[in-house]
């Protein structure tokens, strides 16, 4: 009977500690609020959501500059057709592969979506070596200015690439350290943290297509 009575009074002392936790963590996220805390990580997410859009800006500029220079390439070298099959197979399906900022925290989405860009990074480097064999199309005036195109988004692909990596870092950072952590799960439990992308060799560097 008195084991009975001890566990009943047992049990309102761990609801009311349970309850006195939570108000504590409540109380230090409104008194971090005056101070923006509370709005990090809303703030850090729009960020990396915004350098993610950008990412696919670029990758979408260079595969839109692909189909003119298969074209370009084709008018001189018709018999490099797998090389131009392979640069426009991988297109199509780094086309096809679509992560927006409402996917982006999901990690077999995103590996697919890199997996398929860097498969499309090789189909054209193989395409540029090709180029080598013939000294009439690297003097093309129409294919000196798709090279001088692709050069500058290949650097563009890099530097979003390096801001994105920049501002989910920060993000899933603050996700996962107090008191960002502790904000995050009273006030925006549906925030997740998010992809990046993978080392890969010399991805420091956006590939050379100088000629």
């Amino acid at each position: 009977m008195v084991s009975m009575l001890n566990a009943g009074a047992l049990r309102p002392t761990s609801a009311a500690a349970r309850l006195l936790s939570a108000l504590t963590i409540l109380l230090v996220a409104t008194g971090l609020s005056g101070c923006g805390a509370v709005n990090r990580v809303p703030t850090l997410e729009e960020q990396a959501k915004s350098s993610w859009s950008e990412v696919q800006n670029q990758y979408q500029r260079r595969a839109d500059l692909i189909p003119n220079l298969v074209e370009t390439v084709k008018g001189y070298a018709q018999q490099e057709k797998d090389v131009l099959i392979g640069v426009t197979e991988a297109r199509a399906k780094a086309s096809s592969v679509k992560v927006d900022a409402s996917t982006v925290s999901d990690p077999q989405k995103f590996k697919e979506f890199q997996d398929a860009q860097n498969q499309l990074s090789g189909a054209l480097g193989r395409l540029l070596v090709t180029v080598e064999k013939y000294p009439d199309l690297k003097s093309n005036q129409n294919f000196l200015a798709l090279q001088s195109q692709l050069e500058g988004t290949e650097n563009r692909i890099a530097v979003a690439r390096r801001d994105y990596i920049g501002a989910v870092q920060a993000y899933n950072t603050e996700l996962r350290t107090i008191p960002g952590r502790w904000i995050a799960a009273i006030l925006y439990p549906e925030a997740k943290p998010m992809e990046t992308f993978s080392a890969t060799p010399n991805a420091d560097r956006p590939p050379n297509v100088k000629f």
